[in-house]
């Protein structure tokens, strides 16, 4: 037997060419999450749409990830990975132009349905692509250059969704993607290459269906659950019934069935399932808060969306900077010692949040994101090497689906349940502001001397001020749980494996 030859990765230069349109591809996707969010009041007027159906140009996009985004890990094994991406990017920018050019409700949520599936494989193939082009020793600044698209774009999306909708109109949401498109699927063109997939995978089209229909019905129940009343509402329970059956389908045929749609081999890798189960729970810590940080800054501290925005851009700098720091520090330090700092840094923003109330400043809101960007960013990257330097190159395009999957579940499940107890903390701190508002009460009588409680007007006004007083103390409540909650994945990580990073497989061909 001949010795294997050493692997041959390209240029810095075409690596340069290739990262570049990957990157692109790929933060599309991380903004188009949130992008549109800002711009459904507008759709619904224009489209005459009612607001429980406008909703649907939501969770179209997000059920069609759902279900594609294990699937892309497939389809790069049985076509090759540059054509999966060019056939993504084409059809995401397709769908974006069908999206803003949409004149019925219908339209909009079939092609946002069509982006979403289209998108899904951009993210964790575009990953997958950037551990393959970069030797072993660089893996920790492609993870800082990839984290920085993925985890800046949710953050920018509202702004730029805000701004986009005021100044042109909710259309140019999707058409600012476009050029952008269009950019990327020139740059895959020219320069990923592709390569003859000698071991074609068969399809497993029975794990494909129940692996679909339960991500399908738990996002579902995720998207609608907030509006029906969750387990009140008889759609909600049927969904739960699928998802179990489904799931629990899945499951036996993996454990019991060869050459599955998800294969167990996968997380038999101590630091794959390790790392797969925390980006679930990071999904929680570091993305489900957003959203309730933006509503709190606009619904209960008045600023604009376009103002929101910029008090939200430190967050995306302290990303920046610690995905500065962190290249150098997985090179001297021990991964899990820099997980370890990232979590207590961004346990720190927690609970500077938790501290705040209606009076805060904007200094201490821009100080609190940069906190909470730098501690995400020591999070993402050292997690991102840890769990793919023990993965062999063989499995590393499902591996990146899966990751990509377990955090968009975690986010979805974390914006879900934080909610929920959002709504059960306002509700029982408004109950208990309620019962000292009485006309005996000497507090009040103080604080509101001229407070006339036969006045409905005076009346309205009091309970509007009770709901903005609850709805805080209701978020104060939620960053504190979030606290206690990052505080108890410190241990986590201790299950981590810290080996030398491997080589991958001299075989593999290297630069599609």
């Amino acid at each position: 037997m001949t010795a294997e030859l050493p692997i041959q990765y390209p240029s810095r230069a075409r690596r340069m060419l290739i990262t570049v349109p990957s990157m692109i591809a790929s933060t599309m996707v991380a903004v188009d999450i949130t992008i549109a969010n800002v711009a459904l009041p507008h759709m619904q007027s224009s489209l005459s749409a009612s607001q429980e159906q406008v909703l649907w140009v939501l969770t179209s996009y997000l059920v069609a990830g759902a279900i594609a985004t294990p699937l892309s890990g497939w389809l790069a094994g049985r076509v090759g990975r540059k054509n999966v991406m060019l056939f993504s990017v084409g059809g995401f920018t397709i769908a974006s132009a069908l999206c803003g050019l949409s004149t019925s409700l219908t339209m909009i949520v079939l092609a946002r349905f069509m982006q979403g599936a289209c998108g899904a494989a951009l993210v964790p193939l575009s990953q997958a692509i950037l551990l393959d082009i970069n030797p072993p020793e660089e893996h920790a600044k492609a993870m800082a250059i990839f984290a920085l698209g993925s985890m800046a774009g949710p953050i920018i999306g509202p702004t730029l969704g805000g701004y986009l909708t005021d100044t042109l109109s909710w259309r140019w949401v999707f058409f600012i993607n476009v050029p952008f498109g269009f950019l990327s699927f020139a740059g895959m063109a020219a320069f990923l290459v592709r390569r003859h997939n000698r071991d074609v995978p068969r399809f497993d089209l029975f794990g494909f269906v129940t692996v679909s229909i339960a991500l399908t019905s738990l996002q579902l129940i995720l998207d609608r659950g907030e509006h029906l009343d969750w387990w009140e509402s008889p759609e909600i329970r049927i969904y739960a019934l699928i998802l179990g059956i489904s799931g629990y389908l899945t499951v036996v045929h993996m454990m019991t069935a060869k050459d599955t749609f998800i294969r167990p081999s996968l997380f038999r890798d101590r630091n794959f399932a390790v790392g797969s189960f925390f980006s679930m729970m990071i999904g929680i810590v570091a993305f489900a808060t957003i959203p309730m940080v933006v509503v709190m800054t606009q619904a209960l501290l008045g600023y604009s969306a376009l103002h929101t925005g910029l008090v939200g851009l430190p967050r995306a700098f302290g990303t920046l900077v610690s995905m500065v720091v962190v290249t150098r520090l997985v090179s001297i330090l021990d991964v899990r010692a820099v997980i370890i700092a990232g979590l207590a840094i961004m346990g720190a923003s927690m609970l500077m949040y938790s501290h705040m109330d209606l009076y805060v400043n904007e200094r201490t809101l821009l100080i609190t994101g940069f906190v909470q960007g730098l501690g995400s960013g020591l999070i993402f990257v050292p997690l991102s090497v840890v769990v793919f330097s023990t993965l062999t190159p063989a499995l590393r395009n499902e591996g990146a689906s899966m990751y990509a999957l377990t955090r968009n579940i975690g986010n979805a499940i974390g914006i879900s349940l934080l909610n929920v107890q959002l709504v059960q903390d306002i509700a029982a701190s408004r109950n208990s502001l309620i019962q000292g508002l009485r006309p005996d009460n000497p507090a009040v009588l103080y604080a509101r001397p001229d407070l006339d409680f036969n006045s409905t007007e005076a009346l309205a006004r009091l309970n509007g001020e009770v709901m903005r007083q609850a709805s805080m103390v209701g978020n104060v409540s939620i960053y504190h749980f979030v606290f206690i909650l990052t505080l108890f994945l410190i241990p986590l990580v201790l299950l981590l494996r810290v080996d030398k990073v491997k080589t991958g497989d001299a075989s593999l061909p290297i630069g599609e």
